[in-house]
């Protein structure tokens, strides 16, 4: 009976001078708590955050799958600790509450920058593709307004007096802007715009033409894993314009702000994750690259996570003010590969 006392008091004191001296210590009660919506793009930021935490600063990160509205609720009510991807400009009555007038949450800087949508064709219909044996369709499609002059490359099969305009998924709310800005630039005369059904669908579209070499016009957004597979081009748009939005439309998108908040009490507690979070920030292009990842390879938000990291080892260095964590996630990372 004492030698098994024994052995638990060494088990526990063993324990505990790992945890002190380890580094990375879960039972001081060092927690981050993420949200994650639907969308792979945030789940894997909060991997990518939450792995950085875990191994150079000794949190354990936790997970919470929440829809948008429940986890801003959340976030406000610090059941949520961080939110990696705020898209303020979808969520501007809850923002101008809880950010700017009651203070609960506070907004860290953009995760990365605004994130453009608009009507994309493949750039090998504007410049042509020699590795293909593709040549330039329509050399002078810049814009929107040159469309006229090329709607017999998109010709609809269904309907041959016209081209096809691949628009976003009926229910979505850019689905009837589109429908208002065809109007607006006088296009429906020579584009019929055209329901893919679901996202899945209107990929699958934009791949199978793109693959095949053939032209295609298509409302997408991006950072999505298509802008990191596909070398697609966005039609230039005048000026995004407060006026013209919400009536005629005939301007560009408004820019979507995307930046990280985190809960203001649990900021208070947790200077340094505030710091690091402040200095968090990616390209558009790597978010792409990271996404087609996941794509091509069936990969988990997890595994993206990994190769985010150890693909963009100088970027994410320059988040963490102290060399010894950088180190330490390093090391970390070397460990999981082997």
């Amino acid at each position: 009976m004492r030698k098994a006392f024994r052995s638990a008091l060494w088990i526990v004191l063993l324990s505990f001078v790992l945890g002190v001296f380890g580094g990375v210590s879960f039972a001081s009660g060092k927690k981050v708590v993420f949200v994650d919506h639907s969308w792979n793009s945030i789940q894997m930021h909060n991997r990518i955050a939450g792995y950085i935490l875990e191994k150079g600063y000794g949190y354990k990160p936790d997970y919470i799958f929440a829809e948008s509205v429940p986890g801003l609720t959340g976030l406000a009510r610090g059941e949520i600790d961080v939110i990696m991807e705020l898209w303020i400009d979808n969520v501007r009555d809850w923002y101008e509450e809880e950010v700017v007038k009651n203070k609960k949450v506070i907004d860290l800087g953009e995760v990365y920058p605004d994130a453009p949508q608009g009507w994309y064709v493949p750039t090998f219909v504007i410049k042509g593709d020699p590795k293909r044996g593709i040549k330039p369709m329509a050399p002078d499609l810049k814009s929107v307004f040159d469309l006229p002059k090329y709607w017999e490359l998109f010709k609809d099969p269904e309907n041959p007096k016209k081209g096809r305009f691949y628009n976003a998924v009926p229910g979505w709310v850019v689905h009837d802007i589109n429908l208002k800005k065809l109007e607006t630039y006088g296009l429906l005369e020579y584009f019929e715009p055209f329901d893919p059904g679901s996202q899945t669908a209107l990929a699958t579209a934009i791949v199978s033409h793109y693959e095949k070499g053939k032209p295609i016009l298509a409302y997408y957004w991006e950072p999505e894993w298509i802008m990191g597979m596909l070398d697609m081009t966005k039609l230039e748009e005048p000026p995004y314009d407060p006026n013209r939005w919400g009536k005629d439309y005939g301007c560009g998108f408004p820019p979507s702000r995307v930046h990280i908040g985190i809960n203001a009490k649990y900021a208070e507690k947790h200077p340094e994750i505030v710091e690091f979070l402040k200095k968090y920030e990616t390209t558009l292009a790597q978010n792409n690259a990271a996404l087609a990842f996941m794509q091509k390879n069936d990969a988990t938000v997890d595994e993206a996570a990994l190769w985010f990291l150890r693909t963009y080892q100088d970027e994410w260095a320059k988040w963490i003010d102290d060399p010894v964590k950088v180190e330490k996630i390093k090391k970390a990372l070397e460990e999981e590969r082997n």
